[in-house]
């Protein structure tokens, strides 16, 4: 299974979605090992800066390889959402040293998701709300509709490089407004469509 991460996919202007439709597309990896499915997490001993992105992530259900805009949607099987963790401080550090990211990425429990559910249950994918509070508070929220390379375009794009199978999951990117830095005993409540999916706490 491979987990892919899309950064800087969202604009806070639908106008500003053409202009940066032909920037450089920023794809990451994580391992399997850094995936946490409903459940709560340990802040990691590895960083001083635990910082948190609300995403939707799409799980691909069959096989394919150069896939096409056209067609990339019928690859996805089930959606959750989730968090797309880094370590802060070590990203800061392999920017400067120009190492890969692995470690500020790819630590146990950087990746966090609800329960998956069908694709079946969402009539647009265009227009899927969603957003997190921490402590009761809300602090990110998005709408795909702002998202710069929706579903079927990063689907296809990834295609190129790699055959997607199933089970892959793809984290599609996180609003630029509201990320910030979890602490210990942080309450997280991610929510779809107004609804509660997903509820865990940093220990």
């Amino acid at each position: 299974m491979k987990i892919l991460g899309i950064g800087k996919n969202y604009v806070t202007q639908v106008e500003n979605i053409k202009a940066n439709k032909n920037n450089a597309k920023l794809i990451f990896s994580k391992p399997e090992s850094s995936l946490v499915i409903n459940g709560d997490i340990e802040y990691p001993s590895i960083t001083n800066q635990l910082v948190y992105e609300v995403e939707l992530v799409i799980k691909i259900g069959k096989q394919g390889k150069n896939i096409s805009v056209a067609n990339a949607n019928s690859y996805i099987s089930e959606i959750a959402v989730g968090i797309d963790y880094t370590a802060k401080d070590l990203l800061n550090d392999a920017r400067e040293l120009k190492y890969a990211w692995d470690f500020a990425k790819g630590f146990d429990g950087a990746a966090v998701t609800s329960e998956f559910k069908s694709i079946t249950e969402f009539e647009n994918l265009g227009d899927i709300s969603f957003g997190l509070q921490i402590n009761g508070k809300e602090v990110q929220k998005g709408n795909t509709g702002f998202m710069i390379h929706n579903f079927a375009e990063i689907i296809s794009y990834v295609s190129k490089y790699m055959t997607l199978q199933p089970g892959d999951l793809i984290f599609t990117g996180t609003p630029p407004e509201g990320i910030g830095e979890n602490m210990k005993g942080d309450h997280l409540e991610l929510f779809v469509e107004g609804k509660p999916w997903l509820s865990f706490h940093v220990n």
